[in-house]
């Protein structure tokens, strides 16, 4: 076949015909996913996913509904996925208390839970035990308090009107803040197999349980940093750290309250070898 005779107008309309539909498709009817599953979303769209789930654990503290709806993320475990989503919440500076929503599923699905505090001595609250419930609720009946009648009603004999005494309602305690932390144990640490200027911070309650998910604060002249308790479960549920700058001085407190450690900075250690090195420091907060 030669040239002349071969069919370039079909071929010409053939490409045509085919770049006016990619463009259609892609410019005019993209294709769009309705309803589709959270595991195939993009990485950024899981993260706002798992803070979602986060924020309503920290609300209605149902996990069991927090498991099913972080299995539909299909990760392959849901912890690292959220220990590792609190990590780059921190990186970027996003808000404390989302970062803390977090940190704390993460906690419960390993089944560590920061200790409820104990209710306030001022709040008042009811019994509501089997015996008391089991009494019978008074009706008795007592006349209502209203000023001397006039003369009118007691020459009628108009009955004054008697109102039903019920019981109070029951108030739900609703739990306080505990009592705030006392700082127990703050050592240098001369390692070398640790980074240099390494600060570590552990969180216990008075039994010496670690405690995750507890904000601690760090300041120093030009800064200030929050860390979480619970990201680094292979080093303790109550533990988290910090790198220090060479002849910076620190600042640590929890974000409840209590004895800070001030004045702090990165020591200054010797090697076998004679050689100098950054110390770390470590530190130990407990909840009486």
């Amino acid at each position: 076949m030669s040239l002349k005779r071969f069919p370039w107008a079909w071929l010409v309309a053939l490409l045509a015909s085919f770049g006016i539909g990619l463009a259609y498709a892609w410019a005019f009817s993209p294709v769009e996913y309705v309803d589709a599953e959270p595991r195939v979303l993009r990485t950024d769209f899981k993260d706002d996913f798992r803070s979602a789930i986060a924020a309503a654990y920290a609300s209605n503290a149902d996990l069991e509904r927090a498991r099913a709806r972080l299995a539909l993320l299909g990760d392959p475990d849901p912890y690292q996925a959220l220990t590792a989503q609190a990590q780059r919440m921190l990186a970027s500076g996003e808000p404390v208390e989302t970062v803390q929503e977090v940190a704390l599923l993460a906690s419960a699905l390993q089944g560590m839970q920061p200790v409820a505090a104990e209710p306030s001595a001022t709040e008042t609250t009811f019994p509501t035990t089997t015996e008391q419930a089991s009494q019978p609720v008074s009706t008795e009946t007592v006349p209502a308090e209203s000023p001397e009648p006039p003369t009118e009603i007691e020459t009628t004999n108009t009955p004054v009107p008697l109102l039903t005494a019920t019981s109070r309602p029951t108030r739900t305690p609703t739990p306080t803040l505990g009592a705030p932390y006392q700082l127990v144990g703050q050592d240098t640490v001369c390692d070398p197999e640790l980074e240099e200027g390494l600060l570590q911070v552990v969180v216990t309650n008075v039994s010496r349980r670690q405690i995750p998910g507890a904000e601690i604060i760090i300041t120093w002249n030009s800064g200030e940093e929050h860390i979480f308790t619970g990201l680094k479960p292979e080093l303790g549920h109550g533990y988290a750290d910090f790198l220090m700058t060479p002849d910076v001085t620190y600042s640590v407190r929890m974000a409840d309250g209590g004895t800070p450690a001030s004045e702090l900075s990165a020591p200054e250690c010797t090697s076998t070898d004679g050689e100098p090195y950054l110390g770390g420091i470590r530190l130990t907060f407990q909840q009486p």
